[in-house]
């Protein structure tokens, strides 16, 4: 008998957000493609009974790879996509080399566009589907020490406004989704990504380093931040924004989110710029 269930791919469902979609989904009746990285963390999805295999953003065939596994499943359909996958690197801009950029780009940003230009024909041939960006506050809000985050944050949400309205003619939503502080790995995930590139040692802004942004990368307390949700939070979100039949084009979620977003709409670029200085 054929599996009728809507299906959706999920990238970076190793852990966080998308590990909590996966199965907030499959539990919701979708069938689900939850992607990682790294092969161990597949292995270890499937056990959990999710349908799981590798999509790695830096790798074109991983890509194209995935998409077809996905596609051979569903007789090629796909009703809906989530690009989550991504990752952050602490540091001043100023002690940013252009490596950690590139490197930060084709993971967050390139390879999301890449997969994403994959499934558009796919959605456009069945005459609908949804696409998803896993966007964040600092995909409007930047906050200092998030630079190569926000900027890659920033290209997506001025990426995702642009498809949307060129694919309004057809019956694909794109729609993008901002979570604020949301329960993940997230921080510890990018120490790796500190230490391999910015050499804080020699920065001019060494005891900043030291006294403010150190403590916190490198805290293990597990305390979470203030207003911090669970991933179910953004699971909520994402159900709503593959199952109704108008989707809201943004998703905001946490008070910290919809509290920047007005405060953004209603003061200076120098006022928000003192408030968001002092996070």
């Amino acid at each position: 008998m054929p599996d009728t269930r809507k299906s959706i791919l999920i990238t970076g469902c190793s852990s966080g957000i998308g590990y909590d979609c996966a199965h907030g989904l499959a539990k919701r009746g979708w069938r689900v493609f939850a992607t990682c990285r790294r092969p161990e963390d597949c292995a270890r999805l499937g056990h959990e009974g999710l349908e799981s295999f590798v999509l790695d953003y830096d790798d074109e065939a991983s890509i194209g790879t995935a998409l077809d596994k996905a596609l051979s499943r569903t007789g090629g359909t796909l009703d809906a996509l989530f690009n989550n996958g991504a990752y952050g690197i602490p540091g001043l801009l100023e002690d940013m080399p252009r490596d950690a950029l590139r490197a930060i780009f084709e993971t967050n940003f390139f390879g999301q566009h890449d997969l994403t230009r994959r499934v558009v024909p796919v959605m456009r041939a069945q005459g609908h589907g949804r696409i998803l960006m896993n966007s964040s506050i600092l995909g409007f809000a930047a906050l200092q020490w998030r630079g190569a985050y926000n900027a890659t944050k920033f290209a997506m949400e001025g990426w995702a406004d642009t498809l949307r309205m060129e694919l309004a003619p057809s019956n694909i939503q794109v729609i993008l989704i901002e979570p604020g502080p949301v329960t993940s790995d997230i921080r510890k995930k990018s120490i790796p990504h500190f230490e391999k590139w910015i050499d804080w040692q020699t920065s001019a802004r060494k005891d900043h380093y030291e006294s403010r942004l150190k403590p916190r990368l490198y805290d293990d307390s597990g305390t979470p931040d203030r207003f911090e949700l669970p991933a179910s939070a953004v699971t909520r979100a994402v159900h709503d924004a593959i199952t109704l039949d108008t989707p809201r084009p943004r998703y905001r979620i946490t008070t910290p989110t919809k509290l920047a977003a007005g405060l953004k709409r209603m003061l200076s670029t120098r006022m928000m710029d003192r408030v968001l200085s002092r996070l």
